[in-house]
């Protein structure tokens, strides 16, 4: 019997819990190479990527700006990443630029479930505002934190604040640059 898929939640975070700056950027939580080839190996396992608009937008030049792929680990996340399928959540949103990739309006509870059913591996959720809803519907399975050294002072909150979830950790991993991801399941 296949293994079921899981809803990941993985995302960088600053320090004091942050995804992003005061100005929205997030340069500070540029990845290392180390950190990459990391990254590269947790997305063995994924198969379906699930996006807002914004997260949507930024990925997508993984597949439209060949540069981005400038190092060996850097080209192996942009031939995953082109290789997994796409979900975008977006109501303002005409169409979808990327292979493999499609377009609903809204997300919920049936539409996660949906994705996992349809998944051939795991499934992430990417971006904090995305995330917290399907927090909230209780089904986020592994939370995956990379935190950077770095103090950003606020802006958008990597964690819902309004939201209880037991974990257990499954995994730390420190990497040269004084980044650090811890991987935590559900309870």
């Amino acid at each position: 019997m296949a293994a079921m898929s899981r809803l990941v939640y993985s995302v960088a975070c600053s320090l004091d819990g942050y995804n992003s700056d005061a100005s929205g950027g997030f340069d500070w939580a540029f990845p290392s190479e180390q950190v990459v080839a990391a990254i590269n190996d947790d997305m063995e396992a994924v198969s379906t990527y699930l996006y807002g608009r914004r997260m949507y937008e930024t990925m997508s030049g993984w597949e439209t700006e060949p540069e981005w792929a400038d190092t060996p680990e850097m080209e192996r996340f942009a031939a995953m990443w082109q290789r997994a399928e796409k979900v975008v959540f977006s109501r303002t949103l005409d169409g979808v630029v990327t292979t493999r990739t499609r377009l609903e309006r809204e997300l919920t509870r049936a539409s996660i479930e949906r994705s996992l059913a349809e998944a051939a591996g795991d499934v992430t959720i990417e971006g904090p505002t995305l995330a917290a809803t399907a927090f909230r519907l209780g089904l986020v399975d592994v939370v995956q934190l990379l935190v950077c050294p770095a103090i950003v002072g606020g802006s958008t909150r990597a964690l819902p604040d309004d939201v209880r979830l037991d974990l257990r950790l499954t995994r730390e991993r420190r990497f040269d640059n004084g980044m650090v991801q811890v991987t935590y399941e559900r309870a």
